[in-house]
């Protein structure tokens, strides 16, 4: 996914990937360090990690995020769907991460209409999370 900055002549606009647009990885990995914090806080999500989310699990994360929004990084970890089957993770648990994740954006100034495409790329993660 690519956005578009302003430039002085329309012609000259550059296209960037919403991973540069946000800050690359060190961005993207304080996100993460962040939504893991709210996750594991979290009453209703916190007891699906009940080992914590350490910092392999959170190299994933940050690395399929990273490529999902055209950064260079290629995930090369575990399967989604078999790493997410078995949990019985809810619509409803996947929209509170959502939720999780929006306000970890906003926290960071993340202006929203990248948050929205951020929000809308991890959505088409469903069907690999979603298991109940």
């Amino acid at each position: 996914m690519t956005v578009t900055t302003d430039t002085s002549a329309p012609a000259e606009a550059a296209a960037i990937s919403v991973y540069d647009a946000i800050g690359g990885r060190t961005a993207l990995t304080a996100a993460v360090d962040i939504f893991y914090g709210r996750l594991l806080a979290d009453p209703v999500l916190g007891p699906l990690f009940p080992q914590g989310a350490g910092a392999r699990h959170r190299a994933y994360v940050v690395t399929i995020l990273g490529e999902a929004l055209g950064g260079p990084e290629r995930y090369r970890g575990p399967d989604l769907v078999a790493a997410h089957r078995g949990l019985g993770i809810t619509n409803a648990q996947f929209d509170r991460t959502a939720a999780h994740l929006d306000d970890t954006l906003g926290e960071l100034g993340v202006p929203r209409h990248l948050a929205d495409q951020i929000i809308a790329i991890v959505a088409s993660l469903r069907p690999a999370v979603v298991t109940a």
